[in-house]
């Protein structure tokens, strides 16, 4: 693969799981768990500074942030997995500061907010599949948490689901640097940094203007 991958952004979605205060922020349910990944990556400023370029090149910006009404009434009684870790954290209850995106990547007009997500898999419960379907959204570009969890899950339903999928290694987090090493390295097939326009020993992800 060359050093830089060009995309057109009029197919081009780049799709944000749950960059969310729970898991991005200090004071966060979650925080604690995937701080040291996030800060050994930079992945909240890389993510930042993609989607502005994406933004600024045309692309589709889409988050997808995961919320419940108190009470976790939409999942089992007995959830297991990082949902009980929700569960037990009191996390992403809607209209909670915590199950707010962060300040940093705040929806711009022209964003869009995909909607119903209540587990791993982006495509599961949400409206995302008919929105790229419906504007011609051919690649999907993943970031966010959790890399072994929502990210993966995400890319590999867009994949069966005929999307070209990449997913940025420099702006997702794990709750451990083995697990996000193990998915950059054994599970994720087309995982990329997103340096935007800079040549590295990786690959850079450019949005052609």
């Amino acid at each position: 693969m060359s050093d830089n991958l060009s995309l057109d952004p009029k197919t081009t979605a780049v799709v944000l799981i749950e960059y969310q205060n729970d898991f991005t922020s200090d004071g966060g349910a979650l925080h604690g768990a995937v701080a040291d990944v996030m800060d050994s990556t930079g992945m909240l400023d890389n993510t930042v500074r993609l989607v502005a370029a994406a933004r600024a090149a045309g692309a589709t910006i889409m988050h997808a942030p995961i919320t419940f009404a108190t009470g976790y009434n939409e999942i089992s009684a007995h959830p297991y997995g990082i949902l009980k870790g929700v569960v037990d954290g009191n996390a992403f209850v809607k209209d909670s500061w915590g199950a707010a995106i962060v300040d940093a990547l705040a929806p711009q007009t022209g964003d869009i907010i995909v909607e119903g997500k209540r587990g791993l898999d982006t495509f599961a419960s949400t409206n995302l599949d008919f929105i790229l379907r419906s504007k011609g959204i051919t690649t999907i570009v993943l970031g966010g948490f959790l890399t072994n969890c929502c990210v993966e899950s995400t890319m590999r339903t867009g994949y069966e689901n005929g999307y070209r999928v990449l997913t940025l290694k420099d702006c997702v987090a794990a709750t451990s640097q083995a697990e996000a090493r193990q998915c950059h390295h054994l599970r994720l097939p087309h995982v990329l940094d997103a340096r935007l326009g800079r040549h590295s020993h990786r690959s850079a992800v450019v949005i052609r203007q």
